[in-house]
Formats: C-alpha cells, structure tokens, sequence
C-alpha cells in the first residue's frame, strides 16, 4: 500500500488520480499509481476492482 505522506487519495475517492505514480509506461500509454489505479493516457481508469472509468477530459478553458 501507500508508503507517501501524506497518504495518496484511496481508489474509489474522487482525486485518486492524485495518487503518485509508481511505474510508467508512456510508450504504452498507461501508468500504475500508488493506490492501484491503472491510468491510461486518454484519461480512461481501471480500478483495482476490475471496473472501468470512461476518459473524462476536463472542459477546454475559453
């Protein structure tokens, strides 16, 4: 689990994408975080429970 202080966000929280990445595989297009979390670059998720977050873009700034 997490060694980080302060302790990266849990999982299933709103900002665990906060959490430290602890291998990256840019060339693959994805990142495991701290918490479990597989990040891939078009910003989908897969949570260590096996369910799946949609990429989620944040809105373009005007």
């Amino acid at each position: 689990m997490c060694s980080h202080f302060p302790v990266c966000p849990a999982a299933g929280s709103p900002d665990r994408e906060a959490a430290h990445v602890i291998s990256a595989h840019p060339d693959q297009g994805w990142s495991l975080l701290c918490n479990g979390v597989v990040l891939f670059e078009d910003t989908g998720l897969l949570l260590p429970d096996g369910s799946v977050v949609a990429p989620h873009r944040a809105p373009a700034l005007a």
